[in-house]
Protein backbone atom coordinates (compact mmCIF):
# COMPACT_ATOMS: atom_id res chain seq x y z
CA UNK A 1 0.00 0.00 0.00
CA UNK A 2 3.36 2.14 0.68
CA UNK A 3 4.55 2.12 -2.39
CA UNK A 4 1.20 3.01 -4.48
CA UNK A 5 0.85 5.77 -2.24
CA UNK A 6 4.28 6.81 -3.12
CA UNK A 7 3.73 6.26 -7.12
CA UNK A 8 0.53 8.22 -6.77
CA UNK A 9 2.98 11.03 -5.14
CA UNK A 10 5.69 10.78 -7.42
CA UNK A 11 3.15 11.29 -10.49
CA UNK A 12 1.39 14.65 -8.61
CA UNK A 13 5.06 15.69 -8.49
CA UNK A 14 6.16 15.25 -11.95
CA UNK A 15 2.93 16.89 -13.33
CA UNK A 16 3.00 19.72 -10.86
CA UNK A 17 6.55 20.13 -12.22
CA UNK A 18 6.34 19.34 -15.74
CA UNK A 19 3.50 21.82 -16.08
CA UNK A 20 5.74 24.23 -14.39
CA UNK A 21 8.82 23.72 -16.84
CA UNK A 22 6.19 23.97 -19.90
CA UNK A 23 6.75 23.97 -23.40
CA UNK A 24 10.18 25.83 -23.41
CA UNK A 25 12.07 22.72 -21.14
CA UNK A 26 10.76 20.42 -23.09
CA UNK A 27 11.59 21.87 -26.43
CA UNK A 28 15.40 21.83 -24.35
CA UNK A 29 15.31 18.67 -23.52
CA UNK A 30 14.15 17.34 -27.36
CA UNK A 31 17.14 19.50 -28.69
CA UNK A 32 20.10 18.10 -26.12
CA UNK A 33 18.34 14.64 -27.07
CA UNK A 34 18.35 14.94 -30.77
CA UNK A 35 22.12 16.40 -30.87
CA UNK A 36 23.23 13.95 -28.26
CA UNK A 37 22.12 10.97 -30.92
CA UNK A 38 23.42 12.68 -33.97
CA UNK A 39 26.64 13.14 -32.26
CA UNK A 40 28.97 11.05 -34.51
CA UNK A 41 30.70 8.85 -31.65
CA UNK A 42 27.03 7.83 -30.49
CA UNK A 43 26.59 6.97 -34.02
CA UNK A 44 30.08 5.13 -34.42
CA UNK A 45 28.99 3.24 -31.14
CA UNK A 46 25.46 1.98 -32.46
CA UNK A 47 26.76 1.16 -35.76
CA UNK A 48 29.14 -1.02 -33.98
CA UNK A 49 26.34 -2.52 -31.94
CA UNK A 50 24.09 -3.07 -34.72
CA UNK A 51 26.76 -5.02 -36.40
CA UNK A 52 27.45 -7.01 -33.70
CA UNK A 53 24.12 -8.31 -33.21
CA UNK A 54 23.61 -9.33 -37.25
CA UNK A 55 27.12 -11.41 -36.79
CA UNK A 56 25.97 -13.13 -33.44
CA UNK A 57 22.39 -13.72 -34.89
CA UNK A 58 22.75 -16.88 -36.50
CA UNK A 59 24.72 -18.09 -33.52
CA UNK A 60 21.72 -17.50 -31.28
CA UNK A 61 18.93 -18.94 -33.30
CA UNK A 62 20.73 -21.90 -33.79
CA UNK A 63 21.20 -22.38 -29.70
CA UNK A 64 17.42 -21.36 -29.19
CA UNK A 65 16.84 -24.04 -31.72
CA UNK A 66 19.11 -26.67 -30.36
CA UNK A 67 17.84 -26.13 -27.13
CA UNK A 68 13.83 -25.99 -27.89
CA UNK A 69 14.81 -29.33 -29.55
CA UNK A 70 16.41 -30.84 -26.01
CA UNK A 71 13.23 -29.53 -24.14
CA UNK A 72 11.40 -30.65 -26.59
CA UNK A 73 12.82 -34.45 -26.42
CA UNK A 74 12.56 -34.31 -22.46
CA UNK A 75 9.23 -33.55 -22.13
CA UNK A 76 8.06 -36.02 -25.13
CA UNK A 77 10.44 -38.60 -24.08
CA UNK A 78 9.33 -38.39 -20.36
CA UNK A 79 8.25 -41.42 -18.19
CA UNK A 80 5.39 -41.38 -16.11
CA UNK A 81 5.82 -40.67 -12.76
CA UNK A 82 5.33 -43.68 -10.03
CA UNK A 83 2.23 -41.67 -8.87
CA UNK A 84 0.86 -41.82 -11.86
CA UNK A 85 1.25 -45.67 -12.93
CA UNK A 86 -0.06 -46.33 -9.51
CA UNK A 87 -3.57 -44.92 -10.13
CA UNK A 88 -6.25 -47.24 -12.21
CA UNK A 89 -8.05 -46.20 -15.32
CA UNK A 90 -11.45 -45.89 -15.41
CA UNK A 91 -11.91 -49.09 -16.84
CA UNK A 92 -9.59 -51.13 -14.18
CA UNK A 93 -11.98 -48.97 -11.23
CA UNK A 94 -15.24 -50.20 -13.39
CA UNK A 95 -14.02 -53.98 -13.73
CA UNK A 96 -12.73 -53.98 -9.60
CA UNK A 97 -16.39 -52.99 -8.67
CA UNK A 98 -17.86 -55.42 -10.74
CA UNK A 99 -16.47 -58.36 -9.02
CA UNK A 100 -17.18 -57.00 -6.03
CA UNK A 101 -20.08 -57.28 -6.35
CA UNK A 102 -20.96 -60.66 -7.14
Amino acid sequence: MKGKILLVVGIGVGYVLGARAGRERYEDIKRIAGKFWNDPRVQRQFDDAEGFVKDKTPEVVSALASGAKKVATQVSGRKPSSKSSARTTPAQSSAASSGSSK
